[in-house]
């Protein structure tokens, strides 16, 4: 397991269909990758915002990770969209730690994460928006998300210090009571009169 990149944004605007008009909301879900060591505080990374603190940021989902491994059925389902290939660049998906070798259904609540000099704890899964149906370009992949289970999942930082790309991470069990795929479902479920 390895953290592939690391990636942040500032709060920008960004356009989103609504009733035949395009409304203009801010968000920080465009994140891009960076170089060197980043500084991961209490509230997240240096460099890093979060524009709607009641569904991102805090404490409890200070930073957001995604497994690479997921990467081609977006890029897929993109596909199947635009009629075109395209390679999604890490961050597409909003997260700050693109990471290589953990998915959701390895990942349990209460779990920590060891990277550089930092300890991360696993806390719940995405719960996709509008936002994220703006960033890919297409209405449906929100419920796509959740439909697939390919949520990733949100940390609660533990012990400040500094990550990098290509750092390992280390896994060390929590309690193992309730895994990341399992609260994904339970919240699938929850809504499927939303999704159909």
């Amino acid at each position: 397991m390895k953290i592939l990149s690391v990636n942040v944004g500032r709060a920008a605007e960004l356009f989103v269909p609504q009733s035949e008009r395009m409304r203009r909301i801010v968000s920080g879900i465009r994140k891009h990758a960076v170089d060197g060591p980043v500084q991961v505080r209490r509230l997240g990374l240096d460099g890093d915002e979060q524009a709607d603190l009641t569904v991102h940021g805090g404490l409890v989902k200070a930073v957001y990770a995604y497994p690479s491994e997921h990467y081609p059925f977006w890029q897929d389902r993109r596909a199947d969209v635009f009629k075109q290939e395209e390679v999604l660049p890490p961050g597409t998906m909003g997260e700050n730690l693109t990471l290589a070798g953990l998915l959701e259904t390895e990942t349990w609540v209460g779990d920590r994460l060891h990277a550089g000099s930092v300890i991360l704890q696993v806390t719940e899964p995405r719960q996709p928006c509008f936002k994220f149906n703006a960033r890919m370009g297409f209405s449906h992949a929100s419920k796509l998300m959740l439909q697939s289970g390919f949520t990733g999942f949100y940390l609660r930082v533990i012990q400040e210090g500094e990550l990098r790309a290509d750092d390992p991470v280390r896994l060390e069990p929590g309690p193992r009571q309730t895994s990341i795929a399992q609260l994904s479902e339970q919240r699938r479920k929850g809504r499927q009169r939303d999704l159909f």
